[in-house]
């Protein structure tokens, strides 16, 4: 009888024992999880130019924090957090750029190179960068690499799609005159008798300049391959650059050689874009880089309007486009751009011209109803907006 008794309460106890435990756990996690969600919020704004993903994970009773930042004050700041709480735990949050890829940088060497959300071929589609891109590397699972692109988007994209420099052959391609193709849409080829073809080319495309002879460039591609391309189709970069006169007039010239496009998500290039790919694309071969996404882009410029007072607009603002939740919420989920007479081009199942004008044969009523605002970005340079004459990517 005494043994049953002893029995009872010693199973009662390790009962009790382990309940106390088990909530304990379970609070530290909470109290783990809700630091997290503070220092994402502080130093996090946007998951798609920065990164701070930690979770918290029991393994066999010890507390493990797992997962990888690109922001180091906000881990600084999330340790100093849960040392001040002292709750035992182990630090496995990696830090990027990984140790192997620090001194790295990625070149596309595409025409245009797809970076997914995250990484697999059957992953969604994020956004594109074009030949001679420069990719910030950050970490690298088999053959799929982290990276950040120019203008701060994050995804992965497939190894194959670029060539990996270290520091000096970096600093080598960056020494070599470029060149930008300057058509919509070619070709460069293995001599001047265009007897077959290296590889498809697209606006924007960076490449560098060998040599010149009659109506070619002879040209270098960031893996080492060389060709011919017609002058008639590019242009010495700097040049280019010297020669760029972004105005309300070159905008709508530029957005007009890409009517008929087709929309693909994600797209960003001459080949096909979705709506802020398009929009992007336009004032990248003007001269500027501008954020990726429609809601990014909506963050940047001068509000010129959010009354559809349209006699406000002049060629080349944006126009911004989406819905407020019942709780006051706005989601931005389309951009276009204006180009006068009451008309926006923009890119929705391909590039074409749509009107504000009610009596037009053209009127975009669904888009007339879900307007948000314009923002002019032309003369109004705002954080994210980066002039390439003031930022030399593909030089040094």
């Amino acid at each position: 009888m005494k043994l049953k008794s002893f029995l009872f309460f010693l199973v009662f106890f390790v009962i009790l024992t382990f309940s106390c435990t088990s909530k304990k756990e379970n609070t530290n996690l909470k109290r783990i999880h809700a630091i997290t969600q503070e220092i994402q919020k502080k130093y996090i704004p946007d998951r798609r130019t920065s990164r701070f993903d930690a979770e918290v994970i029991d393994e066999a009773g010890q507390l493990v924090v797992k997962g990888i930042t690109t922001n180091e004050p906000a881990l600084a700041e999330f340790r100093e957090k849960l040392a001040a709480t002292g709750i035992p735990y182990t630090d496995s949050v990696l830090v990027l750029p990984t140790t192997d890829l620090k001194d790295k940088t990625g070149v596309i060497t595409n025409s245009v190179a797809n970076i997914r959300i995250v990484k697999g071929d059957a992953s969604e589609m994020a956004s594109q960068a074009l030949m001679g891109t420069p990719l910030k590397m950050l970490q690298k699972t088999g053959n799929w690499y982290m990276v950040q692109t120019p203008d701060s988007y994050i995804g992965w994209i497939y190894g194959s799609e670029f060539s990996l420099m270290n520091a000096s052959e970096f600093d080598q391609w960056l020494q070599k005159p470029k060149l930008i193709f300057t058509d919509t849409y070619g070709k460069s080829y293995n001599n001047i008798s265009k007897e077959g073809v290296v590889s498809d080319l697209v606006a924007g495309d960076i490449l560098a300049i060998l040599n010149e002879s009659n109506d070619f460039y002879q040209i270098a591609y960031p893996d080492g391959r060389m060709g011919y391309v017609l002058k008639s189709q590019s242009k010495p970069y700097m040049n280019w650059l010297n020669d760029m006169k972004t105005t309300q007039e070159t905008l709508v010239e530029t957005s007009k050689q890409l009517l008929g496009v087709p929309y693909l998500w994600g797209g960003t290039s001459t080949k096909s874009v979705d709506c802020s790919g398009f929009t992007k694309t336009v004032y990248f071969l003007n001269g500027l880089v501008i954020p990726r996404d429609a809601s990014q882009q909506v963050n940047e410029g001068k509000l010129i309007d959010d009354q559809k007072d349209f006699s406000k607009l002049q060629p080349g603002d944006l126009l911004f486009f989406g819905r407020i939740s019942p709780e006051g919420k706005e989601k931005v989920v389309h951009v276009g751009m204006w180009i006068g007479n009451n008309e926006f081009i923009h890119a929705s199942g391909n590039v074409h011209i749509s009107s504000m004008d009610s009596l037009a044969p053209d009127y975009d009523e669904a888009n007339y109803k879900r307007y948000l605002r314009t923002k002019r970005f032309l003369q109004n340079q705002t954080e994210g907006i980066q002039y390439l004459k003031n930022r030399l990517l593909y030089l040094k």
